[in-house]
């Protein structure tokens, strides 16, 4: 296949549409269901490049849930304690844990459950029946992914009545060198970032606090290729192989560490015994959990446990979780790692990042401040790597 007509652009008056290789060659995938659209595809190849790379960089499965060009989350294939498999709402699944790519998924589109409604889906490996299972009773745009299991296939063929959209990408394809594209009928042309985060090469570290463990490099590695292909300005939260709170596009760099701060923060306290224990009625589906979960531990849970709310969803109204408890079950907690695709240029970032238990960070460096970000980690005992590297996309 040399090139696909799409239904339309970005938006439905935005006509005619189509992917082609500009070379004529054959394009890297086949479409095994549905029609995948312009932003589906803008999804696949970038949700692909991601997982790809960390599983190339950490040797582990990997999988990540996006929408609307920047992943929700990002994971590798780790077994799940159990009250994390109760939060992400996959403790049912049979054979979770013989499976590291489900356990990837299940990590990665339980991170930020409300963003993640109606995502596409990157898998680094060959598609099991578990995780097509996973993937069967979630809302979802579609996948990509090397390979699927013949019965896994037909699993997801099943969704949206036959029209999920199904990728298959040649994982062997490279692309060329330099990349194009048109904004207002001008062609911008440059080199494609082909910087590679490693592990390994995490030794410029500039605070007082040198201990940097393998597993926070692990996690450093996958904060910064989550980002690489993550709408920019971003900052990304890890923890235990999984990004668990992504703030992207912003034009403050602290509103970014605001916004990641808070989704790893909600992710934390979904761990909680408060939220897992919430007394759901049985007719209750997954996402309407999701909603009143938000709300619960948001700014406004009168919307689910005044009276004449809670009726709608509990079959006994809960006990409040005030912002006093969860802050203090957030302050319990640290080893979280942090990674941001250009330099802090305050030390208000890292008294952000503190609050979310972060202990280890990775940034480019270079800005006039540096010292002053320096000294806020220090005053915290973090450990700061500077990579020397920006990872702006856009």
């Amino acid at each position: 296949m040399k090139e696909f007509e799409l239904k339309y652009g970005c938006n439905p008056n935005q006509k005619p549409a189509k992917i082609y290789m500009e070379n004529g060659a054959e394009l890297p995938l086949q479409i095994l269901s549905g029609r995948p659209g312009y932003i589906n595809f803008l999804d696949a190849f970038n949700a692909w490049q991601l997982v790809k790379e960390i599983k190339e960089e950490t040797g582990l499965p990997a999988a990540t849930s996006f929408k609307h060009v920047s992943p929700t989350s990002a994971a590798v294939g780790t077994p799940l304690p159990e009250s994390l498999k109760k939060a992400c709402f996959v403790d049912d699944i049979e054979g979770l844990d013989n499976s590291p790519l489900a356990c990837a998924y299940a990590r990665a589109r339980g991170t930020d459950r409300m963003s993640s409604f109606g995502d596409f889906i990157a898998l680094s490996d060959c598609c099991d029946v578990t995780t097509a299972t996973l993937i069967k009773r979630e809302v979802s745009d579609g996948i990509i992914a090397p390979a699927y299991e013949p019965e896994a296939l037909a699993i997801l063929k099943s969704k949206r009545k036959g029209n999920y959209n199904i990728i298959q990408i040649d994982p062997d394809y490279v692309p060329a060198k330099q990349e194009k594209k048109q904004v207002f009928g001008i062609t911008f042309e440059q080199g494609r970032n082909d910087y590679r985060a490693h592990s390994a090469d995490f030794t410029h570290i500039v605070t007082k606090n040198k201990d940097i463990p393998d597993a926070a490099k692990r996690d450093l590695a996958i904060a910064l290729i989550t980002l690489k292909y993550t709408q920019s300005n971003s900052v990304c939260y890890v923890k235990d192989g999984q990004a668990i709170g992504v703030g992207a596009g912003q034009q403050s760099r602290i509103h970014c560490t605001r916004l990641a701060g808070s989704k790893a923060d909600f992710w934390h306290l979904r761990q909680h015994e408060k939220v897992l224990g919430l007394p759901f009625k049985a007719d209750i589906g997954r996402p309407e959990k999701d909603n009143a979960i938000d709300c619960y531990l948001g700014e406004t849970p009168e919307d689910v446990l005044a009276d004449g709310n809670w009726e709608q969803f509990f079959t006994v109204k809960p006990e409040p979780f005030t912002k006093e408890e969860q802050r203090a079950y957030l302050d319990t907690l640290s080893g979280v790692c942090l990674g941001s695709d250009a330099f802090f240029p305050f030390g208000d970032n890292i008294e952000r990042a503190r609050r979310s238990g972060v202990s280890y960070i990775a940034q480019p460096g270079g800005s006039i401040r540096d010292d002053n970000v320096i000294a806020a980690c220090d005053k915290y005992g973090m450990a700061m790597v500077f990579t020397g590297m920006r990872l702006f996309h856009h």
